[in-house]
């Protein structure tokens, strides 16, 4: 394992706990939450919604996480109101190009490692759409992509935090049984090259790899069997066993109780995961509260329920392990 350069590691530890453990709060969600509030409210929501948005879940809710993560488009006024959590700011571009093959990323046009940085970032964080089965040159692409992030990470000595969210390269449907068969392949290898030392990533933000309605013998199991409950224990020890770079777990859009028993699942496998970035299962029941009744309303519900919600998962992150175990250290002390 290569040793940190100090800009990594003091990057790393503004996002960590006292333990060592990334608990990190998501709020860098663009278009998707710009087309849920308009839903919500059955009328266009703009930059200033947004913006407002942002503000509220990171004041209220970097009370109780090691950091958050923002967008530099409109998540900057709520960096400014994250009570002295760590920073992690988003550099690609909202979505992807649905009208060109293998849901090829961009980058955000202006910006650099170099700007977001002097805006405030303690880590840079990449969402790249991802799976082995993909053709080769559409594979080759991300990869040259991803290698030059690295780099620019690696020029301006802060971590990269790489996101992989996997995809059927077939067109099914992502949520189907057949998907769920696969999604063990897809994340294992993910991680298995993302882990490799040309990319410079320095934390992997992995999708869990098993479906949780498809898991035997759990609460939330619905019905159709993609896997036992002893067969999604090894698929996530089999994707742990693909790196030995510093991993944390993305919530990806589930529900605060689903999120919860897959870190208990996680837990019970004996994972040696190392945090969370977790935006959704935290604030997206207060959606409709603040596209239909305003800010305030919106605080009350996050003071509350979401708070609960960010606590429940604070509970499940007993069961992870210090980045810096990683690196064979004892604690983050012993790294510099």
């Amino acid at each position: 394992m290569s040793k940190l350069t100090p800009g990594k590691l003091a990057g790393l530890k503004a996002v960590s706990d006292a333990r060592g453990v990334i608990a990190a709060a998501a709020m860098d969600q663009r278009g998707s939450l710009q087309k849920s509030l308009a839903k919500e409210r059955g009328a266009a929501a703009n930059a200033q919604d947004l913006e407002e948005f942002k503000v509220d879940v990171t004041d209220v809710l970097t009370r109780h996480a090691s950091a958050i993560l923002l967008d530099p488009e409109y998540g900057l006024p709520a960096s400014k109101v994250r009570n002295g959590k760590g920073l992690l700011l988003a550099y690609e571009k909202t979505g992807y190009d649905a009208t060109t093959a293998g849901r090829l990323p961009d980058l955000l046009d202006l910006w650099s490692v170099r700007r977001l940085k002097e805006a405030g970032a303690d880590c840079i964080k990449i969402l790249l759409y991802y799976t082995p089965y993909e053709k080769t040159a559409i594979n080759d692409h991300k990869h040259a992509w991803v290698e030059r992030i690295g780099d620019e990470c690696l020029a301006h000595d802060i971590p990269f935090f790489l996101e992989t969210v996997g995809y059927d390269a077939e067109g099914g449907d992502e949520k189907s049984l057949a998907y769920a068969k696969k999604k063990p392949e897809v994340v294992s290898g993910s991680m298995a090259e993302f882990g490799k030392a040309r990319y410079n990533v320095d934390v992997l933000k992995v999708e869990v790899p098993i479906e949780m309605s498809y898991v035997e013998g759990t609460r939330s199991f619905k019905g159709e069997r993609a896997y036992t409950r002893a067969e999604a224990l090894q698929h996530f020890r089999d994707a742990e066993a693909m790196t030995h770079k510093p991993f944390i777990y993305l919530s990806a859009g589930v529900s605060n109780p689903v999120f919860i028993e897959t870190l208990e699942l996680a837990a019970e496998s004996g994972t040696k995961f190392n945090g969370v970035l977790c935006g959704r299962a935290t604030w997206k029941d207060g959606i409709p509260i603040f596209a239909t009744k305003g800010s305030k309303a919106f605080r009350d519900w996050l003071e509350t329920k979401g708070v609960e919600n960010i606590t429940n998962v604070n509970n499940a992150l007993k069961a992870a392990s210090p980045w810096y175990e990683k690196f064979d250290a004892k604690s983050m002390d012993e790294l510099g």
